[in-house]
C-alpha cells in the first residue's frame, strides 16, 4: 500500500521558516519568508514527523512495535497474526489470515489517503514468489546481487561455495537442544571465523 502526500501528515510542532519560492515571491517583499504550517518534503524534520503520526495512529489498532525494527509492526489476535513494515510511504503488510489482512487495509484507508498497490512482487530489492498451490512463499535477492556484480563489473566472475558441504539438509532436531552443547558446538567452530 502506498500513503499518498506522506509527509503531508505530519504535523510542524517546532516553528520553522523557508524562503519564499520561486514564482511566488511579492515584488518589493522579496525579504519575507513563509512560515510553515505543515511539512513539506525535503525536510529533515518531516520524516520523523510522518514516523510518530504513523506510529499513534497504528497503535489506534493494536499493532505493536518491533524492539528491535522500528519500522516493523506487529498485531496478535487469537489465531491471526499480522506484520505491517513501514518505509518512507509504502506500507508492506502480510498476515495468515485473508479477510484480517483486508479489514486492516479498509482501516489504514480510513486514517490515511492510500492506495492499494496489491500483491508485492518486489520490496526493498528482494523478489517474493509465491505458489498458493504449493503453499509456498520465498524471497530472492538474485537481481540485486546481479546489479551489484554488474556495478563492480565482477559479472562474469567465479560463483564461489560456502564453508560447508554442497546439499546438506538441516533439520530441527540437528540443532543444540542446552547451552551446554550449544556452548561445544560454538567452540568447535571458532577456527573458522
Amino acid at each position: 500500500m502506498d500513503v499518498k502526500t506522506t509527509f503531508l501528515n505530519g504535523f510542524v510542532k517546532e516553528e520553522i521558516y523557508m524562503d519564499q519560492l520561486e514564482g511566488f515571491t511579492v515584488v518589493g517583499e522579496e525579504q519575507k519568508v513563509c512560515h510553515l504550517k505543515r511539512f513539506i518534503y525535503d525536510l529533515k524534520q518531516a520524516s520523523r514527523s510522518w514516523n510518530i503520526h504513523f506510529h499513534e495512529v497504528i497503535r489506534g489498532y493494536d499493532f505493536v512495535k518491533n524492539d528491535f525494527d522500528p519500522w516493523v509492526y506487529k498485531k496478535v489476535s487469537e489465531s491471526f497474526i499480522a506484520f505491517l513494515v513501514l518505509y518512507v510511504d509504502g506500507i508492506f503488510l502480510i498476515g495468515n489470515v485473508v479477510k484480517m489482512v483486508g479489514d486492516t487495509k479498509a482501516w489504514l484507508s480510513t486514517q490515511f489517503s492510500m492506495k492499494d498497490l496489491g500483491g508485492a512482487f518486489y520490496i526493498l530489492g528482494i523478489k517474493i514468489f509465491r505458489d498458493r498451490s504449493k503453499r509456498m512463499l520465498g524471497m530472492t535477492q538474485n537481481s540485486y546481487l546481479e546489479k551489484v556484480l554488474k556495478r563492480f563489473k565482477m559479472e562474469l566472475s567465479k560463483q564461489g561455495f560456502l564453508p560447508m558441504r554442497h546439499g546438506v539438509k538441516l533439520f530441527k532436531n540437528h540443532s543444540p537442544k542446552t547451552d551446554e552443547e550449544l556452548k561445544r558446538v560454538l567452540r568447535s567452530r571458532k577456527k573458522y571465523y
